[in-house]
């Protein structure tokens, strides 16, 4: 047996996606990290070994615009490249190459964090063995994350935390229980399925549940068609100790699985001969233990009202799902789900611990109460915890700061590292001095200034409520439908989302009703007019008018959607489940001439937001057809030393990227990615110097390091082919110096 010690500037225990991201992002700060993983593979819950579905703020398409950038987003745009089809072996190699790209992490699989060494509130080291090599490695550092999930690292620590659901009256939440008790969310064992092309019997374990003597066959849906996720109802735990108890829970979710196999299997009601188990989980997936308090506890409130945090350092968006706690065997339905209106935030000061100095934690392990827990929980949010605290601790090294002092008087530190790592977080300005782009003028060969979607690719009758919107920036006055029509009039309205996350009617603006008289492809002006004190975006209510059809498109302008009203289905009647607005049109739109828009101007490259909020927030070029190598100039009134240039592009956070099986996109390149560009630079009247050549890009980031710094009055991007957009995008350009 070797004792080796390890001396880095951050040890982070836990290799799930939380772990990884904030390894990653400390790193890239220019922090060593060691990164400590308990299981032979990287991914936790995500991972091969226990293949759930990675879940974050979209809510399976509920949120708008919502899909995470930052390393999370890198690493769902680069799984939909290698992986289309989700194969769960492919997504831990995804995982693995990108830890292994960063040169100052040093990864330590197969690692068992046991013992630590903490005294007078700070963790000195954490020791752990590594199965296999017989190794017991002390890691030695000044700071560390646990992002173990469990929270072992907090718990020894001595850090305070909580178990179990609080009472309604510690935070007056309603989804809070009236008596505080210790149940949690329960673990879950996943399996699947495959066809194997002629009959394959199976003889069930004797240990094997007889589920037809449970009511899991009449309360829950079982299908041949259902692999993996589609079974997340096969919980059990939850008023257990999920880690005192963990044997015991995973050998009695096998039997459970065991059993509703042979229910489908040898029951006679299903069409199975052919089908035969692929895969069954041997490690249950923990949904919840250890909740570690922090300066600010994440709350019900926080949730549903968006609370604008000052620290914000991420958002959520998935819905509050919490669980009975008898899980499979419950007579109630399997969870229960309350939206918040769009995204939320979530504050630096959730991310460490408030009497453990040098620890920062992240994932199913922050400071939130049992139900804001119910949404922070899922892996996307916790991966954006990950690089927030992995961020954050890098920058409170590098300073010789605190994280309570980060958090407070210094917040500007980490707020612009998280900017520049085009991090997850919402209304969060690009402000940051380092931007030598912020001084810069920007023009551009064209732009979208009366966008337009004029080719019909059929009709959709308005035998129900339609929603669309539309970005406002500065004013709107009116717009035009193509349309058909028997004759009639038709009603619309214009309302504000009120915050510039949320894509739902909120406040009604204007209105007004149509004479359409009787024809085919008519263009109808709608004189509806805003001006909002800001850039925003507009929800128009197109209302039910059977006797008119609207003309749809196979694209639609950016940052628009669309949406049908739907009346709730019986199990959601006037519950905070039911959400009126469903996302229809996809990837297409409505027919529509807008007016005059500076909503994808050249200037929305510089400075502002990095992401969908209060508008699309990106330059657009004009269609390629008319200006085929489109370009943006940055201009500076006097000569910078450049050394870096960033350039974000639109990798359409509306598209929703799920690995595991879970859907397929058609396309393993985003389409409204530019997959070929050029960059130059100039001093003065000077030839253009070719700064950097890209050709199939597939990436939302790309930085471009100068090998020799240069003096530049100029910068210019220019566009030579999309992924299939028709025009070209650029969220933002930033340029700095040594």
């Amino acid at each position: 047996m070797q004792q080796l010690e390890v001396q880095t500037d951050l040890t982070v225990v836990g290799g799930g996606l939380a772990g990884i991201c904030a390894a990653i992002g400390a790193a890239r700060q220019g922090s060593t990290v060691a990164l400590v993983q308990n299981r032979p593979v990287l991914g936790g819950n995500s991972s091969s070994e226990v293949r759930v579905w990675v879940c974050g703020a979209t809510g399976h398409g509920v949120q708008s615009f919502a899909r995470e950038t930052g390393i999370m987003g890198e690493l769902f745009v680069e799984n939909q490249f290698q992986n289309p089809l989700g194969n769960p072996y492919y997504w831990d190699l995804v995982l693995l190459e990108a830890v292994r790209a960063e040169p100052l992490i040093t990864l330590y699989l197969n690692t068992d964090v046991r013992s630590i060494d903490a005294a007078d509130g700070e963790i000195r080291s954490v020791t752990g063995w590594q199965m296999g090599s017989e190794k017991e490695i002390r890691f030695v550092s000044p700071a560390f994350v646990d992002c173990s999930g469990d929270g072992l690292v907090g718990v020894l620590a001595g850090a305070d935390f909580r178990t179990g659901r609080e009472p309604r009256s510690e935070y007056d939440e309603s989804w809070a229980p009236l008596v505080p008790d210790a149940n949690t969310l329960g673990s879950t064992i996943l399996f699947y399925t495959k066809d194997a092309g002629e009959p394959v019997r199976f003889v069930p374990p004797s240990f094997a549940r007889d589920v037809t003597e449970t009511a899991i066959p009449d309360r829950r849906v079982i299908r041949t068609d259902m692999n993996g996720c589609a079974f997340w109802w096969i919980e059990w735990g939850g008023s257990l100790d999920v880690v005192d108890d963990n044997e015991a829970i995973r050998d009695e979710l096998q039997a459970v699985v065991y059993g509703i196999w042979d229910y489908i299997k040898n029951s006679g009601r299903f069409d199975a001969d052919n089908l035969t188990l692929e895969w069954i989980g041997s490690v249950p997936g923990k949904r919840e233990y250890r909740r570690f308090l922090g300066d600010h506890v994440l709350t019900q409130q926080d949730v549903l009202e968006q609370t604008a945090f000052e620290d914000r350092v991420a958002f959520g968006g998935w819905s509050i799902d919490l669980h009975p706690p008898g899980g499979v065997y419950a007579a109630e339905r399997g969870s229960k789900h309350w939206h918040p209106d769009g995204n939320y935030h979530i504050p630096l000061r959730s991310l460490y611990s408030r009497n453990v100095r040098n620890l920062w934690m992240a994932g199913r392990n922050i400071s939130a109460s049992h139900v804001a827990f119910g949404t922070t929980r899922v892996m996307a949010t916790c991966a954006l915890l990950g690089e927030a605290a992995g961020i954050g601790a890098a920058v409170a090294l590098r300073n010789g700061l605190s994280p309570r002092e980060l958090a407070g008087s210094r917040f500007d530190l980490v707020k612009h590292a998280l900017t520049r790592a085009d991090s997850s977080v919402l209304g969060v300005l690009d402000d940051d001095p380092a931007n030598l782009a912020l001084s810069a003028s920007v023009t551009a060969s064209s732009t979208l200034t009366r966008p337009a979607v004029e080719v019909s690719s059929g009709t959709l009758p308005l035998t129900t409520d339609l929603g669309m919107v539309i970005p406002v920036d500065p004013a709107l006055d009116g717009f035009e439908l193509l349309v058909d029509s028997t004759g009639g009039s038709l009603t619309v309205e214009l309302h504000d989302p009120v915050k510039p996350q949320n894509y739902l009617p909120a406040a009604l603006v204007d209105s007004c009703t149509i004479e359409v008289p009787a024809g085919e492809k008519r263009w109808i002006r709608v004189p509806l007019s805003w001006r909002p004190s800001a850039p925003a975006n507009a929800f128009v209510v197109l209302r039910q008018t059977p006797d008119i059809s609207v003309h749809t498109a196979s694209t639609a302008l950016p940052g628009t959607l669309h949406f049908a009203h739907r009346e709730p289905a019986p199990d959601e009647q006037w519950t905070e489940q039911f959400r009126a607005w469903k996302h229809i049109l996809p990837r297409g739109g409505l027919c529509i001439r807008l007016g005059d828009t500076a909503a994808y101007s050249a200037s929305k490259v510089i400075g502002g937001y990095a992401r969908p909020y209060g508008g699309p927030n990106l330059w657009s070029s004009e269609d390629l057809a008319w200006d085929p190598n489109p370009w943006l100039e940055l201009t500076w009134p006097e000569p910078v030393e450049l050394s870096e240039v960033v350039v974000i592009l639109d990798d359409d956070v509306q598209e929703d990227l799920i690995n595991l099986h879970h859907h397929r996109t058609p396309f393993e390149s985003l389409p409204t990615l530019i997959a070929e560009y050029t960059i130059e630079a100039r001093n003065g009247e000077g030839a253009w110097q070719p700064v950097a050549q890209v050709t199939a890009n597939h990436h939302r980031t790309q930085h471009h390091r100068l090998e020799v710094p240069m003096q530049a009055t100029h910068l210019r991007l220019t566009a030579h082919r999309t992924n299939g957009a028709p025009r070209a995008h650029v969220v933002s350009v930033r340029a700095y110096g040594q």
